[in-house]
Parts: structure tokens; C-alpha cells; sequence
């Protein structure tokens, strides 16, 4: 009773200040924005009080336009702005989670009035806090108004598409372009999105991506491109084709985000994810030497080899979704390039000392910073990733000679963090506590158990942190239930130990005596 007490007072109030003096009209609309606040006098407004809103906001828009067209003394601005930010705020208010009163300001016209005051107020050419608070007010109202509400959502779009968007986004305010994107989030759905497949319209696109990539912290262009553009390839393709390779890496780590979610999803989502794993596939297929670029210094930060290596990590992270993955799998020249792409670094890294040359001083993860590190990683990753339960791939490695490329890729690597050693039968671990010793034996029989052995033994000496995992994964997926693949592993001659100053370095030593090599600790001698 006291809530309809008080909301009958403040309508009745506001009534008679219609035809007031701004400041008086500005005092009653701030009594129902304080009321509007609460769900209960939301639901107990009537529709005069919304069209009394909406007179006052015509007769202040007449007001500012009389000033924009003969700087009137008599109009004072100042007050006209404050008064047309209360008013939307109170707008705002009155539509949180009440669909009748969002029925009744649109059907009253407020929508089509918003969107005309705020391109009003754009034109104003004065700089004042006042103004950018009025726009913000309005936008949020476009906002509330919107959420939820289909019919609100169309008549907004009609009113503000393209125009307004493009306007607010370009704003140079960043709460105003948040309140921008977040007005577009509301109104967008499928069949608006296919709208801005028109060339014309694509320029919108465009304006959102540059909002995320210069204000990471604004979420609602982050869900507008990936709760809405995402789900229309052709707008993908067609956007992309409009990027600059900055933009592109910014587009490519936004469809990273999508596809590591593990939300359940749709068989339409589904076909929409395979319609941009052929996409990405065949940009890959197309630009993929450009990463070697990047054994010039000069060239470290070539934006054509950084979206090869973007566009590598979506299709390492794609292959992590079986059904993506079978999909990829049989991808017509995919897996070929991915052999072809690591066989050309890894040359590139022996024929001279660059970001793909292995190299072994263990330097901790935080101090590498190249954008390359880990190309070869994810390369092995994606191969092995294709050859998954597919005897189709992992006979098209072999004939490839793609097995012999990947082990030869197996070492520690601070630029592709990997290690892997063949035909290790029995490992002893000695502690380096004193008067404490372990020994862990192990009899390899198949390749598959010495895969799985060489991950145990990795994780019993804490080597964890330098192991390329996916250098183990491919050689399992390549030699799983594939006799041929094992035996090519087992046949290969054994050519002695390798460089053991990696392993110094950490404290670890080997050697071998008859069919076996000993992994210790390396005591330090007494000074």
C-alpha cells in the first residue's frame, strides 16, 4: 500500500509539471526514477505516467533544436541535459524484467523519440560531461528496452540500423560504445545477422571487431561476435576477406574462445563449426609458408605468418571435438600440409640457428616470448590429432615419411618443449637425498607400452614440465593397431646416446650399460 501510495503521488506530481519549468519537471521525474527501482511500483505503472515521459522529452528536444538552429540565450542547456538523462534513466528503470511497460513505451512511440533525440544530441558541437551522461542514459534505455522483446528488439533495428550503431560505436567515449554493443547484442538474431551480409552493412562488423580488439574489457562486443556472427560462416568468409591481418589474428582468437567451450551443442551448431573448419583449413592450406618468415629476426612480428599461427591453433583446438575431428580428418589436403609445413621449419631450424632451431638451455616458460614458439608443437599436435583411430592418416603419414620427421623432432626443445628417447628398456632413478635411493624397472615390450612407460617414468623424475606431449600422442595414434608404423619404430638402428647436456643442466645424467640406460640423479661432489 505505501509503494501505490507513493507511485500514485509522484505520477499526479508529474503530471502537473509537464507544462513546468525544466527544473520543476527535473525534481518529479527523479522521484519515479528512485521508485522504478523496485519491481513492484514497476508493475503498478499505468501508461500516462510513460506518455507524460514522452511529452517531456519532445518538448526538451524541440528545446535543444531551437538552440542547435539560433543559440536562444533563453534556453538553458545545461538543465535540458540534465533533464533528458533523468528521464531516460527513469525509462530505464520502468523496463527492467516488465515486459508491459516495454509493450507500452513502444507502442507509445519512445523508441522512434530515443533514437531521434540521440542523433540530436550527436550533432550537439559542444563538449560537456552533461551531454556524453544524456547519450549513455538513452542508450541503456534502448538496452532495457530491448531485452527480451522481440517486437521492441525490430523496432529499434528499424529505427537505428545501421546508422545509430555505426555512429555510437565510433563514439570516443568507451561507456557509450559499451552501451552501444550492448543495445546490438539485444537486437541481433539470425535473420539480422544475415542482413549484414550486404556490403554495405558489413562495415558494422567491422566497427565491432575494432571495439574488442581496442577495449578487451568491453564483454558485449566479445558476445556479439561469438553468441551472433559466428553462427553465419558466409558472414565469416566474407568478413574475413575485409580484415587486415591484425584483424584477422583478433577474429581468429575470438573463434579460439568459441570453439574451447565445452558447452553441449546443437547439430546446427555442429554444421556451422565444420562449415569454418573448411574454411580455416583451406586459409591454412594457403598461407602456410608464410610462418617461415619468421626465421628473420627482422620479421619476428610478420602479421601474415602470426595468423598461420593462429589459424593453426583453432585447428589443433577443432581436432579436440571428435566430431569436428572426423570431419577434419577428411579434409582433402590438410594433413599433407601439416607434414609439408613441419618438414620446411624443421629444415629451416637446421640450416641455420633461428626460432625453429632446437635448442636446449632450458629457459623457463615465462622467459620465451616469440610468437613462433610452439609452431612445430601444435604441428605434431594437429598430425597426430588427424591420425586418431584413422588407418587411412596414419598409412598417409608413413608414406609421407612422417614418422622419421616427428621422432627427429623428439628432443628437449626449449623453443618446442619435447623429449622422447627410443628403445629404453630398464630406467633406475636414484634420489638425490642422501642415504635414499629408488629404482623403478620397467620391461618394454610394444611401442605402445613404451609410450605409455616413458609418459610414468617422466612424471616418477618430475619432467613433466618439459615434455611436448603431443610428440608422444602423435607417435601412439601413428603406431595404434598399425603394424606397419610399429614396425618402423622397432627397426630403427640405435645409434648410441645423444647430447646429454640438456639433462646436466637439470641435474640428470644417462648412460648405458648392455640393454640398458640409466637415468641418476648427479650428486654434487663435497668442496
Amino acid at each position: 500500500m505505501a509503494a501505490a501510495g507513493a507511485l500514485s503521488e509522484a505520477a499526479a506530481r508529474l503530471g502537473r509539471a509537464v507544462a513546468t519549468a525544466p527544473q520543476a519537471r527535473l525534481e518529479s521525474v527523479r522521484a519515479l526514477t528512485g521508485l522504478f527501482r523496485e519491481a513492484q511500483p514497476r508493475e503498478m505503472a499505468e501508461e500516462s505516467m510513460f506518455r507524460n515521459l514522452l511529452e517531456i522529452l519532445m518538448s526538451t528536444s524541440s528545446e535543444i533544436e531551437q538552440v542547435c538552429k539560433d543559440s536562444c540565450g533563453s534556453v538553458d542547456l545545461h538543465t535540458c541535459l540534465l533533464l533528458i538523462a533523468e528521464c531516460f534513466r527513469c525509462l530505464r528503470n520502468a523496463c527492467v524484467e516488465c515486459a508491459k511497460n516495454q509493450n507500452v513505451m513502444r507502442n507509445l512511440g519512445l523508441i522512434s523519440t530515443s533514437v531521434h533525440l540521440i542523433k540530436l544530441l550527436h550533432g550537439i558541437q559542444i563538449k560537456e560531461e552533461l551531454l556524453l551522461t544524456a547519450l549513455r542514459c538513452s542508450l541503456q534505455f534502448l538496452g532495457n528496452v530491448a531485452a527480451g522483446n522481440g517486437d521492441s528488439q525490430n523496432s529499434i533495428w528499424k529505427c537505428a540500423f545501421p546508422d545509430l550503431f555505426l555512429t555510437c560505436l565510433a563514439y570516443d567515449d568507451q561507456k557509450i560504445v559499451t552501451y552501444c554493443c550492448m543495445v546490438l547484442f539485444n537486437c541481433l538474431n539470425s535473420e539480422k545477422v544475415r542482413e549484414l551480409l550486404d556490403p554495405g552493412n558489413l562495415t558494422l562488423t567491422l566497427h565491432v571487431l575494432k571495439v574488442y580488439k581496442e577495449q578487451l574489457e568491453t564483454e558485449w562486443s566479445f558476445l556479439i561476435v561469438t553468441d551472433h556472427l559466428l553462427k553465419c560462416p558466409e558472414l565469416v568468409e566474407a568478413l574475413y576477406a575485409k580484415l587486415s591481418n591484425q584483424e584477422r589474428v583478433t577474429l581468429l582468437e575470438l573463434m579460439m574462445a568459441k570453439v574451447s567451450e565445452k558447452n553441449p551443442v546443437t547439430s546446427e551448431e555442429m554444421n556451422v563449426f565444420m562449415r569454418h573448419a573448411n574454411f580455416l583449413a583451406g586459409c591454412f592450406q594457403e598461407k602456410c609458408e608464410a610462418v617461415l618468415k619468421l626465421t628473420s629476426a627482422a620479421d619476428a612480428e610478420d602479421e601474415e605468418a602470426l595468423v598461420t599461427i593462429r589459424l593453426l591453433d583453432v585447428l589443433c583446438e577443432m581436432t579436440s571435438n571428435n566430431r569436428q575431428l572426423e570431419h577434419l580428418q577428411a579434409l582433402p589436403g590438410l594433413l599433407e600440409t601439416a607434414i609439408d609445413t613441419l618438414r620446411l621449419t624443421h629444415l629451416a631450424g637446421k640450416q641455420a640457428v633461428n626460432i625453429f632451431t632446437a635448442t636446449h638451455v632450458m629457459t623457463g616458460l615465462e622467459e620465451i616470448s616469440h610468437p613462433a614458439v610452439g609452431f612445430k608443437s601444435h604441428l605434431i599436435r594437429l598430425i597426430g590429432n588427424l591420425c586418431y583411430k584413422n588407418k587411412e592418416n596414419q598409412d598417409k603419414v608413413y608414406e609421407l615419411d612422417g614418422i622419421p620427421l616427428i621422432l627427429d623432432n623428439c628432443s628437449i626443445d626449449d623453443n618446442n618443449p619435447c623429449i622422447l628417447y627410443k628403445r629404453i628398456l630398464i630406467i633406475e632413478y636414484d634420489s638425490q637425498e642422501e642415504d635414499a635411493c629408488q629404482s623403478y624397472s620397467f620391461e618394454i615390450l610394444t611401442v605402445d607400452l613404451l609410450i605409455n612407460w616413458f609418459c610414468e617414468c617422466l612424471n616418477l623424475i618430475g619432467m613433466t614440465l618439459f615434455v611436448n606431449q603431443w610428440a608422444v600422442y602423435a607417435i601412439r595414434n601413428l603406431t595404434e593397431q598399425n603394424e606397419r608404423n610399429q614396425e618402423l619404430i622397432a627397426q630403427m638402428e640405435e645409434k648410441g646416446l645423444a647430447d646429454n647436456s640438456a639433462l646436466e643442466s637439470m641435474g640428470l645424467e644417462i648412460e648405458k650399460r648392455d640393454d640398458k640406460l640409466i637415468l641418476r640423479s648427479v650428486r654434487k661432489k663435497p668442496s
